[in-house]
């Protein structure tokens, strides 16, 4: 399977390792809208080419790995390009997926791709763990947690404040709120009592970090709701300490069976990652197996992770799954 990456950030470098892991999968080609003779890969003999490039290169590609932002890149370079390609991308703004779906979906059944928006862990994996609990206890109640890890979206929004030279943001379950949902007491928790948010900063020299630190607490849509901690630290031990990003969550259902509802329940999923983008990339390379496969049977459009049978995700054929996984 020929797989491309275009966008070569930290996903699409983890999409190249995780790709080297899968012995059906080759690495054709990384497009990049930066000059690409800045840009280094690791996998030898693999090109970088410039994204005015792409449609050059159309024959020669099983599946492009889209590896923009949410924000501005992917609601326009998915329906884009699945026109040309079967494509797969990690489309996480979860209010504008409906429209996303709509958008990617049109593109690719016209064209005859395949395309699957919207994977990797939240939505993704979480996704299905959410929708298979709920069906095996459909008298219950949904939570999901994330962290402890890095929010590269807070992160960035802390670094746009006037004075502030570099920071870190991390998302942290509250202890006591888990514990009530592992109980089964079904509490309703507000967003300040399920998360808490815990900030590293570099403030600039001579910066006023009085104001910084009231300007991250009081930001709206990012920090006014949560309890918030802000800590002023230098570049070197944000350099030595918070390098890296690493994150994970938890996807619970409590809920009742029995003719009387006596009987408690409790499903939960967890993941605890060193890096968030490089098993991110790891998702999306499992599922572009599953997009290339559905793509040669004609199964054509846009899907998501609820569409795509789980043996399609494996290189183990059938024979092998049911003898050493079921």
């Amino acid at each position: 399977m020929k797989i491309a990456i275009l966008g070569y950030g930290n996903l699409g470098k983890g999409i190249e390792c995780a790709i080297k892991q899968n012995s059906d999968c080759e690495l054709t080609a990384v497009f990049t809208r930066r000059d690409p003779s800045t840009v280094k890969v690791m996998t030898p003999g693999v090109k970088v080419y410039s994204v005015d490039d792409i449609l050059n290169h159309k024959d020669e590609i099983d599946v492009l790995v889209i590896c923009g932002g949410s924000a501005t890149d992917l609601p326009t370079q998915t329906p884009e390009y699945a026109k040309y390609f079967n494509v797969i991308d990690s489309f996480d703004t979860h209010a504008k997926i409906p429209e996303h779906f709509a958008n990617v979906d049109d593109a690719a059944a016209k064209s005859q791709h395949t395309a699957l928006i919207s994977c990797g862990w939240d939505p993704g994996l979480f996704s299905l763990n959410r929708l298979y609990a709920n069906c095996v206890l459909p008298e219950g109640k949904d939570y999901t947690f994330w962290g402890k890890g890095v929010s590269q979206g807070h992160s960035d929004a802390i670094r746009r404040i006037e004075g502030v030279q570099d920071a870190r943001q991390y998302t942290i379950p509250v202890d006591e709120a888990l514990r009530k949902v592992r109980a089964c007491e079904n509490p309703e928790l507000t967003t300040r009592e399920k998360h808490t948010r815990e900030c590293f900063v570099v403030a600039k020299e001579g910066a006023d970090l009085a104001r910084i630190e009231n300007e991250i607490k009081t930001m709206p849509n990012y920090f006014a709701d949560y309890d918030t901690t802000v800590h002023f630290i230098s570049q070197a031990e944000l350099d030595r300490d918070h390098k890296e990003i690493p994150h994970g969550g938890f996807v619970i259902r409590t809920g009742k069976t029995g003719w009387d509802n006596q009987y408690n329940n409790v499903i939960e999923y967890s993941l605890k990652l060193d890096s968030n983008p490089a098993f991110t990339s790891s998702v999306l390379v499992a599922y572009a197996r599953a997009v290339y496969r559905m793509n040669q049977k004609g199964d054509y459009g846009c899907k998501t992770v609820f569409d795509v049978p789980p043996a399609m995700l494996s290189q183990m054929s059938g024979d092998e799954i049911r003898a050493h996984l079921l």
